[in-house]
């Protein structure tokens, strides 16, 4: 079912120009966008595909206006990339999918157990004992929410999500290793997104805690009494180890790895692949990799790396003797 332009911008606003009857079929990237289809401009540096986009209308900034009227069609406004997130909800309640039974028959749930008459709950989910699942929820199939642990309201789960697991609690005895039982749960705030096969391990004493409107991509570890802050995201394959603390508003970039028993600050942002070390106690962009290289050049400069130590002592034995060049000058 095709939308009218007219119908969006009367939704959501916006500062439109060109033909408001268009009908918008489908939303699609500018480079692929058909006459029949709803696109946007997020940054400048892609102006380019702008001037070649068939798109039948794109949502521009302000900075765009004058571009984009010269190609077309347009609705101008302050955040596009946020504007495109509200059609696509729009887009989604208009194009409502096929009505299912609130709990599929595959799904098991505890008697004891409480799942909100408003939430729903997917094919081949296991809703332990003690659990609970509060309303306008949806969790998707193949989902496991662990004994004693709590999902607030308005949270999307996605397949293979497995919420309290024992987190990785083991102790050394002669040898071998001794189970340390796992005796929190994991709270979940409202408004959580949690995506595809990612793990939430169950407090070893205290909860492990995730705050209302955190946003977690696929295959995401998060350990056992974990911390995270209201409104973090972190991206695909991250991983974060126990008892860390992570803050409000933090962004974790795919492949990231927070050890474990660290804190971080609010609005923390830390880039794809890095490996946090140490707690970070101010906001900012942190990164922390050796750049990728051809294989023989890396190993010769990962070869010197592992000599700064010796040299830095050298250096300072050589001060030493011979006085600092400022002293010198």
């Amino acid at each position: 079912m095709a939308l009218r332009l007219a119908s969006i911008v009367e939704a959501l606003g916006g500062e439109f120009h060109g033909d408001a009857d268009l009908q918008i079929e489908r939303l699609a990237p500018l480079e692929s966008a058909t006459p029949q289809e709803l696109s946007f401009l997020s940054h400048p540096k892609y102006q380019s595909q702008l001037k070649a986009s068939r798109a039948g209308c794109v949502i521009v900034a302000p900075l765009m206006r004058e571009l984009a009227l010269a190609r077309g069609p347009c609705i101008v406004v302050d955040q596009p990339y946020l504007y495109f997130a509200h059609v696509t909800q729009l887009w989604k309640q208009r194009h409502p999918g096929p009505v299912r039974p609130r709990i599929h028959s595959s799904a098991v749930i505890d008697p004891d157990a409480l799942v909100d008459p408003q939430a729903s709950v997917g094919a081949l989910c296991v809703v332990e004992r003690g659990a609970r699942v509060g309303a306008f929820t949806t969790i998707m199939s193949r989902v496991t929410i662990g004994e004693g642990c709590t999902v607030g309201e308005r949270c999307l789960i996605h397949p293979g999500v497995v919420i309290g697991a024992d987190g990785f609690g083991f102790a050394p005895n002669a040898g071998a290793w001794e189970k340390i039982e796992q005796l929190g749960a994991v709270r979940i705030g409202n408004d959580v997104e949690i995506g595809a096969n990612t793990c939430i391990d169950r407090g070893a004493l205290q909860d492990t805690v995730i705050g209302d409107g955190v946003k977690l991509d696929n295959l995401i570890q998060i350990g056992h009494n974990v911390q995270v802050g209201a409104h973090t995201a972190m991206a695909g394959c991250v991983g974060v180890a126990g008892s860390a603390v992570i803050g409000a508003h933090c962004t974790i970039g795919g492949g990231a790895i927070v050890l474990g028993h660290l804190t971080l600050a609010d609005h923390v942002n830390i880039s794809a692949a890095s490996v946090v070390t140490r707690s970070i106690a101010k906001p900012g962009h942190y990164t922390g990799m050796f750049p990728i290289d051809d294989n023989a050049a890396w190993e010769k400069n990962a070869a010197t790396l592992k000599q700064l130590h010796s040299l830095r002592e050298r250096i300072r034995v050589l001060e030493s003797t011979r006085g600092k060049p400022e002293e010198q000058a």
